[in-house]
C-alpha cells in the first residue's frame, strides 16, 4: 500500500508540475538575412526573455531553437521555430505535445502590421488576421483558443507593398522605441506566467509611453 501511495503521489506531483509549465513561442524567419526585420520581432522578444531569465537558446528540437528557464516556480519553455513563418505550427504544436502544454499555457508572440509600432496587445484567442504563422498554428492545433502577444510594427507609408515592408529592418530612429517594446514584452510574459492572462492584458495592452 505504501508503495502504491508513493507511486500515485509521485504521479499527482508530476501532473501538477506539468500544469505549471508554459510554452512561449516567438514567430519569425530563420537566417541572418531576416534577423533584424520587422517580421522577426517575435524572435527578438524571445531573445530578450531568454536574456532576462539567463536562459540559453541552444537546443534544437522539433524544428525549433529551444531554451528553458523559471519564473518563480513555473517552468517556461522558449522557442523560435525554424520552419519559416508560414509553417510555424509544425514546431509549436509538436512542442506542445511533447511537453504536454495545454493551449491556455501557450503564448505566441508575433508581429502585427495592423497595430501601430509601439503598441502591444495580448489576446486570449481569435483568428489570425492574415498572420500566416498564427494561421499555421491554428490549423495544426485545430483551435483558435490560445493566448498571443501581438507586437505592432505599423503599416508602410506610401505605396510600399506590405510583404516587402515586413522584411525591412527597423530604422535607426525606431531603435529606442523597439527596446521599450521588447522590455514590455518581457514583463508581459513574466506576468502571464507568474500571475495570469487577465492580469497581463489589463496591465500591458495599449500604446507604450
Amino acid at each position: 500500500m505504501e508503495f502504491l501511495k508513493r507511486l500515485f503521489g509521485e504521479k499527482d506531483t508530476m501532473e501538477q508540475e506539468g500544469s505549471l509549465t508554459y510554452l512561449v513561442a516567438g514567430l519569425g524567419n530563420p537566417g541572418r538575412d531576416y534577423r533584424l526585420t520587422r517580421h522577426n520581432i517575435g524572435f527578438m522578444a524571445i531573445d530578450a526573455i531568454a536574456n532576462s531569465l539567463g536562459a540559453k537558446l541552444t537546443k534544437v528540437q522539433f524544428k525549433a531553437i529551444v531554451g528553458s528557464g523559471l519564473i518563480g516556480s513555473r517552468k517556461i519553455i522558449l522557442a523560435k521555430p525554424q520552419t519559416y513563418m508560414n509553417l510555424s505550427g509544425q514546431a509549436v504544436v509538436s512542442l506542445m505535445h511533447f511537453y504536454k502544454i495545454p493551449p491556455e499555457n501557450l503564448m505566441v508572440i508575433n508581429d502585427d502590421i495592423d497595430l501601430p509600432f509601439g503598441t502591444i496587445r495580448i489576446r486570449p484567442g481569435g483568428g489570425s488576421a492574415g498572420q500566416k504563422g498564427i494561421q499555421s498554428i491554428i490549423d495544426r492545433l485545430g483551435s483558435q483558443e490560445f493566448p498571443r502577444l501581438r507586437l505592432g510594427i505599423g503599416r508602410p507609408s506610401g505605396q510600399m507593398d506590405p510583404k516587402d515592408y515586413v522584411l525591412h529592418t527597423f530604422s535607426a530612429g525606431e531603435s529606442e522605441l523597439l527596446k521599450v517594446v521588447l522590455d514590455k514584452a518581457v514583463d508581459a510574459v513574466k506576468t502571464f506566467v507568474g500571475a495570469d492572462l487577465d492580469t497581463a492584458m489589463n496591465k500591458f495592452n495599449g500604446k507604450l509611453e
